[in-house]
């Protein structure tokens, strides 16, 4: 079944840094229930933008989410500190956002990762910047399978992100990551394929009905995780749909759930 990482509880958001900065507890555990009610599988946790009180916010965050937490959590850092302490605290076995092959956060963050159980986001950039090419993106992809697996983190643990670019910037953005993951999907049959999606139609009007249709071509793909707005109901729709025309809904049972509860309409 496809993975939904609930990405609202991000201090980028306005009205999460608010929440975050007053300790308004009551908005963050209603965002939380809100989001796993809607689906989601992880909840994103990311207290980087109030510079200066990143792990006091996390600190925070974590132990407002955590006695209403269902599913598990997304710790979501480029500093390995505050992923150290946030490790630490969680009770279930976290997902972390994320490494890269940048050579100042991949020399930050194996030593971090290593030895810890564990799910990792793994982004296919590295110095040279984004991808060129969907031979770029398997290589990269491959370059991270291979230093995670050597210090431990298992191929299924991990969650390649191939970074989708907009494709009003090029017209064949689009079918360059399509294809970099079925490569690495044929590679890998056991890695996860995440990301967010929304770039893909960045500086184009009817933004949405663009990420919709977008995520179904990326489920058909190999893509079975991405990080979201469980809130969108119209995408979560479709990723259900999607879901369930692909084989991974035994009798349709999650689809005609959806439909009843009124969270799947045409």
């Amino acid at each position: 079944m496809f993975e939904v990482i609930g990405e609202r509880i991000n201090t980028s958001r306005k009205f999460v840094q608010a929440a975050v900065a007053e300790r308004n507890s009551d908005y963050i555990i209603d965002d939380v229930k809100k989001q796993q009610e809607a689906g989601a599988d992880f909840i994103d946790v990311n207290a980087g933008a109030r510079i200066g009180h990143e792990t006091e916010d996390m600190k925070w965050l974590l132990d407002t989410i955590q006695p209403i937490a269902t599913i598990p959590l997304t710790l979501d850092s480029p500093d390995p500190a505050v992923l150290e302490m946030a490790f630490k605290r969680v009770k279930t076995t976290p997902m972390i956002n994320s490494i890269s092959l940048e050579k100042e956060r991949f020399n930050a963050m194996m030593p971090f990762l290593e030895g810890k159980e564990c799910k990792v986001i793994a982004l296919c950039m590295d110095d040279a910047g984004m991808p060129a090419s969907s031979d770029d993106i398997l290589g990269r992809a491959k370059n991270l399978v291979k230093e995670l697996n050597r210090i431990g983190i298992p191929t299924a643990s991990i969650y390649v992100d191939p970074l989708v670019q907009p494709i009003s910037v090029e017209s064949t953005k689009g079918i360059m990551v399509l294809n970099a993951i079925r490569a690495i999907k044929t590679e890998f049959p056991e890695v996860h394929i995440t990301g967010g999606l929304s770039n893909i139609s960045y500086g184009l009007p009817q933004r949405k009905i663009i990420n919709r249709t977008f995520v179904s071509l990326m489920m058909a793909a190999g893509m079975d995780s991405a990080i979201i707005d469980p809130l969108d109901s119209k995408i979560m729709g479709a990723i259900r749909t999607a879901d369930m025309l692909l084989g991974n809904d035994d009798y349709c049972m999650n689809y005609l759930k959806g439909v009843r509860s009124g969270a799947i309409e045409s």
